[in-house]
């Protein structure tokens, strides 16, 4: 999963939500916030005062930079004549003078962004950890912020406006225009000039990590005890003691049925827990609840072998949507570059537009080969398609082998979190990184048992470590946490590499989560080999191809169905929960029947819309498929060279805009062509 990040809008919708059945509050903030009340002729003066100082070599920074500040000095800060002053006392010109006062602040962000960073993650152990049972307690610390003051500090003590002032913010047009031409240094100053964009008032901040931590929370604790699932004749199909968690659990167990005893069985079992999740007629009593049978397919709960009534979740789903919604929707009028999150996300965060994102997916899902590498995957299956059958999994090495045995040689080899910590040096050296080189970057990595499906947290600071979590069972890890845990180790070095080994500290990371998504990809297509499975089959790499480009498919579609979901809600901000339920399944039906329904031979499925990403993650889930393309990108451009070699390489670019990113790791722009025209070839090979 994604690097979590602090929220950098504002919020003044209140959004308190509590587990277990307890009441869901929004109270409206009624802070009045300022605005600012430069006048354009002040800030017309001010740029000519400063060109008339310093010439017209300095005139397209002085613009930026005043008109940029003019936005964020409010009232309390001074009058117009205190802004006059402030810009001529603190315009840098002098370039060297200029590069000290910026590689001061940078370490000064280290260390502040380290260091809350560091108090954050310590803070929501109980949250992420499996450290005993979660009290009211654990939920009030883990949704504090503890940088949520820093901004209003670096405003009040006038900061924020040095930063602006002479580190000016370029549009995401401006970056693709002029950054191909700017050194190390300039990309470095443009991501200073990134921080302070809007002016966001700390109590807000607050309570935005408190509506997203809640959210983050009710996920990690939804799961299913697949033990308890029974089909008509009251049989059950899985293990007593499997417990899974939606969707990731459930997806990654559909998945694994292929080719397995009662597999198809199992399949549509799943299936049929999912689309109750989704419509919100699960009963509430048998999530993450052993107590009770449930034939899932009928929506029949049993206790004692006799049926029970029950209620049904009462869209706690979509109110924890709906109370992100209303939190970020409540920030857009303080932001003057990004006037809705939508854009906010893609094209500040994401630094690509919404429609350009959309276009690529729709390129892929629309395309001719989507039908052909259906019908292979049918004549595979010997069967028709259903609509489980978006998370195919037969194009991998790994079907091969049963589960069961990869669950023994797994457990044996990780038996605990200590043997996968001492085993990271290993796994990096099989990837061809030098002995010390392996040590260097497994030493920066801390491994923890996670609560939820598992996740990697960066650090922040060049003396802290990233996290690596995953779910490890007490008798050891099985292959589902271990196949995680390689996806979330390759996380970790990106985290380690683009923080540890960057030249500027504003330029760690990666250009958006799309990024790291793709090198975690990439290791985790290797988790077999790094067990010493070797995949010798011929066809490896018309079958890679096939398998993203599958991948790629389920994936695009649910992204399409979360950025019109909220597309629906910017047209309806006052929606409920409940017409957001129908909403959601209405789109995610509309999306199946325009790219899948002809594929699959079946109208009107929601499933789409199962992704917990939705729900506390809000548009993330674009990053994935980019992610894919990326990887499948990259992996062409490492072929028949060191691996270790070219993650390096191609990682140590850091945290510029993403086209210019890939012009420079694989030689081309991020395209879906390239994946698309393999997969022509494959189909020639593949049977």
């Amino acid at each position: 999963m994604k690097k979590l990040m602090i929220f950098v809008f504002i919020l003044t919708l209140f959004t308190m939500c509590k587990e277990d059945g307890k009441e869901t509050t929004t109270q409206e903030t009624t802070e009045t916030q300022s605005v600012s009340t430069i006048s354009e002729a002040q800030v017309n003066a001010v740029k000519d005062t400063l060109i008339g100082i310093y010439g017209e070599a300095a005139k397209q920074r002085i613009e930026k930079g005043v008109t940029q500040m003019a936005t964020l000095w409010y009232p309390e800060d001074g009058t117009e004549a205190d802004f006059k002053n402030f810009c001529v006392e603190n315009f840098i010109f002098d370039e060297k003078a200029l590069e000290v006062e910026f590689l001061k602040l940078s370490r000064n962000f280290e260390i502040l962004n380290g260091n809350f960073n560091k108090i954050s993650v310590d803070l929501k152990i109980p949250l992420h950890l499996n450290t005993g049972e979660l009290s009211q307690t654990d939920y009030l610390f883990g949704a504090y912020e503890p940088s949520a003051h820093l901004t209003d500090d670096f405003f009040e003590n006038k900061i924020a406006f040095f930063i602006a002032l002479n580190f000016p913010f370029y549009s995401l047009e401006e970056k693709m225009q002029l950054g191909e031409n700017w050194n190390r240094l300039q990309w470095a100053y443009a991501r200073l000039g990134d921080l302070y964009t809007a002016r966001i008032p700390a109590n807000l901040k607050l309570q935005a990590a408190t509506a997203t931590t809640n959210a983050d929370t009710y996920i990690s604790e939804y799961n299913i005890m697949m033990g308890k699932l029974v089909n008509d004749n009251m049989q059950t199909l899985f293990p007593e003691d499997m417990k899974l968690i939606t969707h990731w659990g459930l997806r990654d167990e559909l998945k694994s049925n292929y080719n397995q005893d009662n597999g198809l069985e199992k399949q549509r079992m799943i299936y049929a827990v999912m689309k109750n999740i989704i419509s919100q007629n699960i009963p509430e009593m048998v999530i993450n609840n052993p107590e009770y049978q449930w034939n899932p397919a009928q929506n029949k709960v049993f206790q004692n072998g006799k049926e029970v009534q029950f209620t049904a979740e009462p869209n706690t789903r979509y109110q924890h949507m709906l109370n992100n919604f209303q939190a970020l929707y409540a920030m857009d009028k303080y932001n003057p570059q990004y006037p809705t999150y939508i854009e906010a996300k893609f094209e500040g965060e994401m630094e690509i537009a919404q429609q350009d994102v959309e276009a690529l997916f729709v390129e892929l899902v629309g395309s001719p080969e989507v039908k052909q590498v259906a019908e292979l995957i049918k004549s595979r299956l010997g069967r028709n398609l259903e609509p489980f059958d978006i998370w195919y999994d037969g194009f991998k090495a790994r079907n091969s082998v049963s589960e069961t045995e990869l669950d023994k040689k797994v457990a044996a080899k990780y038996p605990n979190r200590d043997a996968f910590q001492n085993g990271l040096t290993e796994i990096l050296k099989k990837l061809q990184f030098t002995t010390e080189k392996a040590n260097y970057i497994s030493t920066k990595i801390t491994v923890d048992a996670s609560r939820g499906a598992g996740h990697a947290w960066g650090a922040m600071m060049r003396t802290d470590n990233a996290r690596l979590r995953t779910r490890i069972a007490d008798n050891g890890m099985n292959y589902k946490g271990y196949n995680i845990a390689v996806h979330e180790f390759g996380h970790c070095v990106e985290q380690t590499i683009t923080l540890y080994d960057m030249d500027y500290y504003t330029l760690n990371g990666v250009p958006n989560t799309a990024f790291t998504e793709a090198l975690a990809f990439i290791f985790q297509k290797r988790d077999l080999e790094l067990l010493g499975i070797k995949d010798e089959n011929v066809q490896k790499e018309h079958l890679m191809a096939l398998d993203i480009f599958w991948g790629c498919y389920e994936i695009m579609g649910v992204s399409l169905v979360d950025m019109k979901v909220w597309q629906w809600l910017y047209k309806n901000p006052n929606a409920t929960a409940e017409e957001l339920n129908k909403a959601v399944n209405d789109i995610s039906i509309e999306v199946w029947n325009k790219y899948y329904a002809e594929i699959f031979g079946v109208k009107d499925q929601p499933i789409l819309a199962i992704y917990s990403h939705m729900i506390d993650y809000p548009l993330y889930l674009s990053a994935y498929p980019i992610g894919h393309l990326i990887d499948f990108q990259i992996e062409k451009q490492i072929k028949d060279k060191n691996f270790a070699d070219e993650v390096m390489r191609i990682y140590s670019a850091g945290r510029i805009v993403p086209q210019l990113w890939m012009k420079r790791a694989v030689g081309e722009e991020l395209s879906a062509k390239p994946l698309i025209e393999a997969v022509d070839v494959a189909l020639q090979n593949v049977k």
